[in-house]
């Protein structure tokens, strides 16, 4: 099958009538001006492993572009071309921009230079896969191969944000196109021009989505918010008080509505910044002020968790058995019991599968199989609870529920 979200590089080999014999391929896109003295902004999958940039002009002028860096992450690239007096985009704010909202967009579609197309702002704050830290700007503006680091217009003109990905399942347009934010791409590049790279903030926490029934076990109103699954050893989050079943409803007073919000909001803030964080703490809402701290360059740290003794005549129907020293190290673990056998019942209505390991229930550790027995014994009927599991090393909260006691 193709690719789920397919970067615009475009090749001559991909179309028999560019093909060129003895020519090193070549990729296509756009870009735009950001300051008279030579400064433009494109993304960073135009210019990857390029030996060298070449940058067209309105006026049809060809200059070479140095690149003073690119993120990765956020997919911008900041380029330097040597000339003066040079025409510059407007910039707008992506902040303020709103969903139903027309907007342009100019590039090079398959090499037609200064193509424009229009839409409607579909969705803002879009989360991506693999694309953690950008909340990109959704739209159904006609984006093509050639159109990527092209500029994304409001109607006074002015640039909300940079063309960068779309959804596709046959290589064309969909009606579904990504943008990357003018307020994200003007810091990433800001950051870039000042000390060559980005600098992002980092929690060190595994999350995950709060549904219904998570919502329920939490004591929350709505399933909204990001729940902790779990929180790494030496993080920031550890040091500032976070624990394994908080749930971030706010972050520096913004609401977080999907777990997905958390990352970019994070993301965004400089390292050494103390941050405000709502959570909710067995049904008790709380406010926790931590430093920030920065992201570490071996990649994706703070990850979003998949949702996915007692005999087996217990409440839940399972069979669990103490935590092997085998498991313990393999997992790093020090506190839980591992579920050997499920049966029909609440524990499988949850989700729990063999090979689990139950480390929290009801906000009580689960340290051995007396703890479970008693823990069980104590569980509500007719309401949910949160039970903590950890599934092939990855932490996540399950929503438990007996129907009687």
């Amino acid at each position: 099958m193709p690719e789920l979200f397919r970067h615009f590089f475009r090749f001559p080999d991909q179309d028999p009538r560019q093909q060129r014999p003895h020519k090193a391929p070549q990729s296509l896109g756009s870009g735009f001006i950001i300051s008279s003295d030579g400064y433009l902004l494109t993304n960073h999958h135009v210019i990857d492993g390029a030996a060298e940039v070449i940058v067209r002009l309105a006026d049809r002028r060809e200059l070479v572009a140095e690149v003073i860096g690119s993120d990765k992450r956020t997919d911008v690239a900041l380029l330097k071309v040597s000339a003066t007096d040079l025409p510059t985009v407007p910039m707008g704010s992506s902040e303020k921009l709103e969903v139903g909202e027309w907007v342009l967009a100019i590039g090079s579609p398959f090499g037609f230079d200064h193509s424009v197309t229009a839409g409607i702002v579909s969705a803002k704050e879009r989360a991506l896969a693999n694309e953690t830290y950008v909340p990109f700007i959704q739209t159904d503006v006609a984006i093509n191969p050639g159109n990527s680091g092209g500029p994304l217009f409001n109607l006074d003109g002015k640039v909300v944000g940079i063309n960068s990905q779309i959804y596709t399942r046959s290589g064309g347009f969909m009606g579904l196109s990504f943008a990357i934010p003018i307020d994200v791409a003007m810091e990433v590049a800001e950051q870039i021009k000042e000390q060559g790279y980005v600098r992002r903030g980092w929690l060190g926490v595994i999350i995950q989505e709060v549904n219904k029934d998570l919502a329920e076990s939490f004591g929350l109103d709505r399933p909204a918010g990001a729940l902790v699954a779990k929180v790494l050893p030496g993080s920031p989050a550890q040091s500032g008080g976070l624990q394994d079943g908080d749930v971030i409803t706010r972050f520096n007073e913004r609401d977080i509505i999907l777990s997905s919000d958390l990352p970019h909001m994070v993301g965004r803030v400089r390292p050494g910044t103390v941050a405000r964080l709502n959570v909710v703490r067995g049904g008790v809402r709380k406010v926790i002020r931590l430093k920030i701290g920065e992201l570490p360059e071996d990649g994706n740290v703070q990850l979003s968790a998949a949702p996915q003794a007692a005999p087996a005549a217990n409440r839940l129907a399972v069979d669990v058995q103490p935590l092997t020293e085998a498991l313990r190290e393999k997992w790093n673990l020090q506190t839980g019991v591992v579920v050997e056998q499920v049966s029909k019942g609440p524990g499988a209505d949850a989700g729990l599968m063999e090979g689990d390991i139950i480390t929290m229930m009801y906000g009580e550790r689960i340290d051995s199989l007396a703890d479970f027995d008693r823990v069980v014994k104590a569980l509500p009927a007719g309401r949910a609870v949160p039970m903590r599991i950890v599934r092939r090393g990855s932490p996540l909260f399950l929503p438990l529920k007996l129907t009687r006691q």
